[in-house]
C-alpha cells in the first residue's frame, strides 16, 4: 500500500470526529453572529483580536512523533486575554476569522485546518461561557472578579484542548491515548501556570490602559521564545536519557538479545515506524517496531513500511569494522535534525561495539564447547572417553531417585591387533569407527557409549527394569557386530568379547568398571562371548581369599548344611519337589552364602568332598520324606567342574544307592556357564547319569548366551527360569517376552519349566495362565532345614497335606485353559509325572 493511501485511510478513520467538531463549531458561530452587537469602537479591537489569535495560532513549539510534526501554539492565550477585553460573541468570530487568516498563510491542509479553526472556536465558546458563570466581571475583589474566573476558564480551555486534540493524535499516530497523556505531562502543566500567569498579568495591564493591548503580541512572542529553548532543552535531555539507557540495555552478551534489544528500543528512541539490522558476516536481517519483532532472517522477505529510510552503518568510532547496516524506516516524510542525527551515529556506534562483543563471545562460546567435548569425547569416533563414562556412571550411581537398574557393558574385539598389522592403522581406525557406528545405533537413546582406548569399548545401561535384562541388552550390542564390515571393498569380520556388571553396593564407578573388566576377561578365557560378573569368581575379593583357608576345616567339621526350597504346583498349591540349596554355618561369621565361597570351593581341590557331602545331605533328606509318605524328588545344583570328572557319575550312582533312592527322585541343576569347548567332555558324563535314570535340569534359563547351543547339546528335562525375569515381568516388556519364549520353548522340546523367585499371588497366577506349571519362591515357604520342610508337608495348606498353598481353582470347577497351557499340562503330565514342572 502506497503512503498516500494509508494517509488516506487515516483521514478517513478521522472524518467523523473532525466533523463533530467542525459541527459544533459552526453551531457556535452561528449563535455568536446572531447575538453579536455593533460598537463604533469596534473596528480597532477586531483588528487587535483577530491579529492577536493568528500571532497565538502562527508562533509555535514543533515535535514530532514518528513521521508526523506535531505543534504547540499559544491561542488559548490569545483567546483567554480576548475573553477578559471583548465581548464573548466577538471573541469566538475572531478566533475564527483569525485562524482562518494564519492557517491559510501557512498553507495548511484543509482538513488540519478545518479541525484547528473549530476546535479553537469550541474553545473560546467554552471558556467564555465558564468566565461567564465563574463570575467575571470588573470589581474592588481581585481574586473573586478576576484571578478566579480567569483561573476556572482557562482549565476549562485547557481541558477542552486536550480532550479533543489527544484523540485525534492518537488515531493518526497509532500511539496509545494513555502514552500521549502522559508524555510530558509536568513540562505542559507547567507551561499552562506560566500561561495563565501571563493571561492575569495581561489583564491587570490592560485595565490600567487598554491601549496597552498593542504591548502584548511583543510579550507573547518573548514568552514564546522561552518556552521553545525550554522545551529544546528538556527534549535534548530527554533524549540523551533514552540514548543512555538504551545503549546500556545492549550490555548483554547474547547476540539474539542484542538485536532484540536494539531493535525495539531504536523504534522508541528515533519515534520510528519501523527498526531493521541487517548483519554482513551471515546476511541476518531482523526487523520490528513497538516492542514486537516482526522478522528474523534471510534478507529476501521484503519490509511492509514503505516511506522514508534513514540508514546508519553499524562501524566503530575508527570506522575499522563494519559489522552491518541500521535502518529507520517511517511512513511519511522526515527530516532528522543535526541532534538527532548524532544520536543516530551514537546508537549505530554502540550496537556496532555490543554486536562484536556478542560475537566474540558467541566464538569463545563455541571454542570452549569444543574443548569441552574434546576432554569429554573420543577423537576418532565422536564417542564418550573414558573420563566422561565415569563421571555419567558416578552421577548415575549417586542418584538415589534414579528409576531401574544400572549396569556397564565392557566390549573388547579379539583380533584387532591383527587388522593393524595387516592392513595399516588407517584400517584399524575405520573399523574403530564402524564397530563405534553399530554400538551408537544398537543401544537406547538413554545408553551411553564410550570408547575406554584401544579396541575397548563400553556401554552404561541405565533404567533397567531387572539385571538379568543387561545381559540381552548386551547380546543385542554384540549381535550388531556380528555383521561384516565393509573395509575398502573388503568384507572383514569382527569377533568381540564382552563383560557384564551390575551397579556395586559399595565402590562407585570405579569398582562398576572393575567388575566388568573382570566379566571381560572371564569370557574370553572361557572362550565365551559375553559373561557376567560374578563374585565367586572375582579373584581380587580378599574377603573370599581368606574365608578359602578355612575351607578344610569346614569340611571336617561338617559346617556346610542344607536348607531346601519347595517346588509348587501353580495350579493347586501341591508341593512336587524341594531344591537343596548349601550353606556354611561358620562359627565366626554365622551363616555364610555361596556366592561367597563356591570359587573357592572349586579351585581349592575339595570339590569332590564339598560335593559328596552336600549331596549325602540331600539324599538323606529325600528318603526321610519318602519314609513319610512325600516322594519328592530332590534337586542339587553341580559345578561345572564336576561335569569334567569322568569319577563323577559313578560317585553320584554310589550315593542314590547307598541310601536306596531311585535315580529319578534326583535332579541335577546345571548353569548356562557350560562353554561349547567343555561340551564333548561333559557330554559323556551327562549321557551316563541320564542313562542311568538322574534328571537333569538347566537352571538360570536366559541369562546366558549359549541357551540354545547348550539344548542341542545336553539332554536336559527341564528350565528354570531365573528369578530376575519373574520379578520384573509385571513391569518389563523384556522380562515377560523372556518368560513366554521360555515357556514356548519348553513346549517345543517337550521340558518342564519351574519360575524361580514367586514372590506373589499375582505372579503365580499370570505363571500359570502363560502356561508355567510349577515355580518356587518365598510365596510359598523360604528355604528350610529338611526336618522343617516335612513338618510343612505334614501341616499342609488350608487341611490338605502336603500342599504349601491353596488351590487357584475349586476342585470340580470347569476352567477354560488357553491351548498352549492345556497342551504344556499333557506334556509334564505325560512325561514327568512326579516331578515339578
Amino acid at each position: 500500500m502506497a503512503p498516500q493511501d494509508r494517509q488516506t485511510g487515516t483521514d478517513q478513520r478521522l472524518l467523523p470526529l473532525i466533523g463533530l467538531v467542525v459541527f459544533l463549531a459552526a453551531a457556535a458561530f452561528a449563535i455568536s453572529a446572531y447575538h453579536l452587537r455593533l460598537d463604533p469602537a469596534a473596528p480597532a479591537l477586531w483588528a487587535a483580536l483577530i491579529s492577536l489569535v493568528a500571532l497565538g495560532f502562527t508562533v509555535k513549539v514543533r515535535i514530532r512523533i514518528r513521521a508526523n510534526n506535531h505543534n504547540i501554539a499559544w491561542t488559548e492565550t490569545a483567546i483567554m486575554i480576548g475573553l477578559a477585553v471583548a465581548p464573548l460573541p466577538m471573541v469566538v468570530l475572531a478566533t475564527g476569522f483569525g485562524l482562518a487568516i494564519a492557517t491559510a498563510t501557512t498553507r495548511t491542509a484543509p482538513l488540519k485546518a478545518s479541525f484547528g479553526v473549530g476546535k479553537n472556536m469550541l474553545v473560546a465558546a467554552t471558556a467564555g461561557l465558564v468566565l461567564h458563570l465563574a463570575g467575571w466581571r470588573s470589581g474592588a475583589d481581585v481574586i473573586t472578579s478576576t484571578i478566579w474566573p480567569l483561573s476556572i476558564a482557562y482549565l476549562a480551555a485547557v481541558v477542552l484542548d486536550e480532550a479533543i486534540t489527544l484523540p485525534v493524535i492518537a488515531m493518526a499516530t497509532g500511539e496509545r491515548l494513555r502514552d500521549l497523556f502522559r508524555e510530558d505531562w509536568g513540562l505542559r502543566l507547567g507551561t499552562a501556570v506560566a500561561r495563565l500567569v501571563v493571561i492575569v498579568g495581561t489583564v491587570f495591564i490592560l485595565r490600567a490602559d487598554s491601549h496597552l493591548l498593542l504591548a502584548v503580541p511583543p510579550l507573547v512572542l518573548s514568552l514564546h521564545l522561552i518556552y521553545s529553548n525550554r522545551v529544546r532543552t528538556r527534549t535534548e535531555q530527554q533524549a540523551w536519557q533514552r540514548l543512555a539507557r538504551t545503549t546500556d540495555a545492549l550490555n548483554v552478551v547474547d547476540l539474539d538479545l542484542v538485536l532484540t534489544s536494539a531493535v525495539t528500543q531504536a523504534a522508541e528512541l528515533f519515534s520510528a515506524d519501523e527498526v531493521e539490522i541487517e548483519l554482513r558476516e551471515d546476511g541476518r536481517v531482523i526487523r520490528g517496531s513497538g516492542g514486537t519483532i516482526s522478522h528474523d532472517g534471510p534478507t529476501d522477505e521484503p519490509s511492509t513500511v514503505d516511506g522514508t529510510i534513514i540508514p546508519a552503518t553499524l562501524e566503530g568510532h575508527d570506522r575499522a569494522v563494519d559489522v552491518g547496516v541500521l535502518r529507520l524506516r517511517f511512513r511519511g516524510p522526515v527530516q532528522l535534525s543535526e541532534r538527532e542525527q548524532y544520536t543516530v551515529r551514537t546508537f549505530a556506534s554502540a550496537l556496532c561495539t555490543a554486536v562484536r562483543n556478542a560475537q566474540a563471545y558467541a566464538e569463545l562460546a563455541r571454542v570452549a564447547d569444543e574443548h569441552a567435548y574434546a576432554a569429554t569425547h573420543d577423537a576418532l569416533t565422536g564417542l564418550a572417553n573414558r573420563r566422561h563414562l565415569l563421571d555419567q556412571g558416578a552421577e548415575q550411581l549417586s542418584n538415589r531417585l534414579a528409576d531401574g537398574v544400572t549396569a556397564l557393558v565392557l566390549i573388547d574385539l579379539n583380533h584387532f591387533k591383527e587388522v593393524n598389522d595387516t592392513l595399516g592403522h588407517a584400517a584399524g581406525d575405520q573399523v574403530l569407527m564402524q564397530v563405534a557406528d553399530r554400538l551408537r545405533g544398537a543401544v537406547r537413546p538413554d545408553d551411553l557409549v564410550a570408547r575406554l582406548g584401544g579396541d575397548e569399548f563400553a556401554v552404561l545401561l541405565r533404567s533397567l527394569p531387572a539385571p538379568a535384562v543387561a545381559a540381552h541388552r548386551a547380546d543385542a550390542l554384540l549381535a550388531a557386530l556380528h555383521e561384516p564390515l565393509d573395509l575398502d571393498g573388503m568384507r572383514i569380520s569382527v569377533e568381540a568379547s564382552g563383560g557384564i556388571s551390575g551397579a556395586p553396593a559399595n565402590g562407585g564407578m570405579a569398582e562398576l568398571l572393575r567388575r566388568a573388566d573382570v566379566a571381560m576377561y572371564q569370557a574370553k578365557r572361557a572362550g565365551q562371548r559375553i559373561s557376567t560378573y560374578a563374585p565367586t569368581r572375582d579373584t581380587a575379593d580378599l574377603g573370599r581369599l581368606t574365608l578359602g583357608g578355612e575351607l578344610p576345616r569346614a569340611v571336617a567339621d561338617h559346617e556346610f548344611t542344607v536348607n531346601f526350597q519347595p517346588i509348587v504346583d501353580l495350579g493347586t498349591g501341591e508341593v512336587t519337589g524341594a531344591e537343596a540349596l548349601a550353606r556354611w554355618h561358620h562359627p565366626t561369621h554365622g551363616m555364610i552364602d555361596p556366592l561367597r565361597f563356591l570359587e573357592a570351593v572349586e579351585r581349592s581341590g575339595l570339590l569332590p568332598a564339598f560335593a559328596e557331602a552336600i549331596l549325602d545331605q540331600a539324599l538323606i533328606a529325600a528318603v526321610s520324606w519318602r519314609a513319610a509318605g512325600f516322594d519328592l524328588p530332590v534337586s542339587v545344583n553341580v559345578s561345572p567342574r564336576s561335569l569334567l570328572d569322568a569319577r563323577f557319575p559313578g560317585s553320584v550312582l554310589a550315593r542314590l544307592r547307598a541310601h536306596g533312592l531311585p535315580p529319578d527322585r534326583l535332579v541335577l541343576e546345571l548353569t548356562e556357564t557350560l562353554t561349547l569347548s567343555q561340551l564333548d567332555v561333559v557330554d559323556r558324563v551327562l549321557s551316563r547319569l541320564r542313562d542311568s535314570g538322574v534328571r537333569l535340569a538347566l537352571d538360570d534359563f536366559g541369562t546366558g548366551y549359549s541357551s540354545l547351543s547348550l539344548l542341542s547339546r545336553i539332554p536336559v528335562h527341564e528350565l528354570k527360569i531365573d528369578r530376575s525375569f519373574v520379578t520384573a515381568m509385571e513391569s518389563s516388556a523384556e522380562a515377560a517376552a523372556v518368560i513366554r519364549s521360555t515357556l514356548d520353548l519348553g513346549r517345543s522340546l517337550d521340558l518342564a519349566v519351574v519360575a524361580e523367585g514367586v514372590e506373589s499371588e499375582p505372579q503365580r497366577r499370570a505363571l500359570w495362565e502363560a502356561g508355567c506349571a510349577a515355580g518356587q519362591g518365598h510365596l510359598f515357604a523360604r528355604p528350610l532345614p529338611a526336618g522343617g520342610l516335612l513338618a510343612a508337608l505334614q501341616r499342609g495348606s488350608g487341611g490338605r497335606p502336603g500342599t504349601l498353598a491353596p488351590p487357584l481353582h475349586d476342585v470340580g470347577a470347569v476352567i477354560r485353559l488357553p491351548a498352549g497351557r492345556r497342551q504344556a499340562g499333557r506334556s509334564r503330565t505325560d512325561r514327568l509325572p512326579h516331578l515339578p514342572a
